[in-house]
């Protein structure tokens, strides 16, 4: 069977599209990326500004357009905090559903999380032992920490990077007090949560699976993308420290002179390396691995491997008018469809 996933959020609508095989890794056989840049196109009052919305509907709408002619069978489409925590958020899902025909559902920060650990638990194995995940995404940060296949700790957090961007960054250059506000900002939603990870014991490991967590490794010279999932990632909290004061005397049109900085990220990148370095020092995690699987990935897990009927909390959309409708939310929780 031919599944996709096509996840909307605040950078870009991505599309992978796998070819369900038993006991097989869910390795894309096709992926679109298309930009939404959203995190810019938010008004004073929270919603998503035309532009933005003009951005996300063409994205999706060439999203499914790929999808239909590559002949997916079953697609999860969902938005992740941009669209979902968007003041206009039930007018952008209408639209979306009168214009390219999918109606996107939304996932919890904490199901989120607990579908990122679910791939990165996959892919490390029981080897893995106590595994602690962190995630920085456009809207939110996740921390995840456990010992079995599902996890015994799940914290979602409002410290995503294009949040505290519109937030604490909004100038080209950002001045010290702006970078100390954050950082004060930062380090006060971390500190109890790192009190209650040390609570649950020291990780055995510590991976990071976020794009924001890959751009900051590409930049300390880790492996390029495109040497494919399995050469080994890792980014030491020593290198993140170097690039923030780097980063912050650049102005956003130059970082994307750095390796590994698309244009859709370059305004953001710094506010996550200050998240993804207060993260580091507060949990004390000296490096991190960084885990090629994610969110997309753990959705296509939890379909192919489990009962997507009782383990994953949406719902996949037939694009073959074949019906397939699962009950859900007994185990992952309860995210309610759009």
């Amino acid at each position: 069977m031919r599944l996709g996933v096509l996840d909307i959020g605040s950078n870009s609508a991505q599309l992978e599209v796998v070819d369900v095989v038993a006991g097989g890794p869910p390795l894309p056989a096709y992926a679109l990326k298309e930009p939404t840049l959203l995190a810019e196109s938010f008004t004073a009052d929270g919603a998503i500004a035309p532009d933005g919305v003009d951005r996300v509907v063409g994205a999706v709408g060439r999203a499914m357009q790929t999808a239909r002619g590559l002949e997916v069978e079953q697609l999860y489409a969902f938005g992740t905090s941009a669209i979902r925590d968007a003041a206009n958020r039930d007018e952008v899902v209408d639209l979306l559903d009168a214009e390219t025909g999918v109606r996107p559902q939304f996932l919890s920060g904490e199901d989120e999380a607990r579908l990122t650990y679910v791939a990165a638990r996959r892919w490390y194995g029981w080897s893995g032992g106590r595994l602690l995940t962190l995630d920085i995404g456009g809207g939110s940060m996740e921390i995840v920490f456990g010992t079995g296949l599902l996890p015994d700790l799940v914290v979602t957090l409002p410290l995503g990077a294009g949040r505290l961007t519109r937030q604490f960054l909004p100038d080209d250059l950002p001045l010290g007090k702006q970078m100390r506000r954050l950082r004060r900002h930062v380090r006060h939603q971390l500190r109890e949560v790192a009190d209650r990870v040390a609570w649950e014991g020291t990780p055995t490991l510590t991976v990071a699976t976020s794009k924001t967590f890959k751009q900051l490794a590409r930049l300390a010279g880790a492996p390029a993308q495109r040497q494919g999932p399995f050469v080994r990632r890792r980014l030491a909290v020593e290198d993140v420290a170097t690039w923030i004061p780097r980063l912050a005397r650049t102005p956003v049109a130059e970082r994307t002179q750095f390796r590994g900085v698309s244009q859709s990220r370059a305004r953001q990148v710094l506010a996550g390396a200050m998240v993804a370095h207060a993260a580091m020092k507060e949990l004390a995690v000296p490096s991190v691995d960084v885990c090629p699987w994610a969110l997309r990935e753990g959705v296509m897990l939890c379909h192919a491997v489990w009962d997507a009927r009782t383990f994953l909390p949406l719902q996949p959309v037939s694009l073959t008018q074949r019906p397939d409708v699962c009950d859900i939310r007994q185990l992952v929780g309860g995210a309610t469809p759009a």
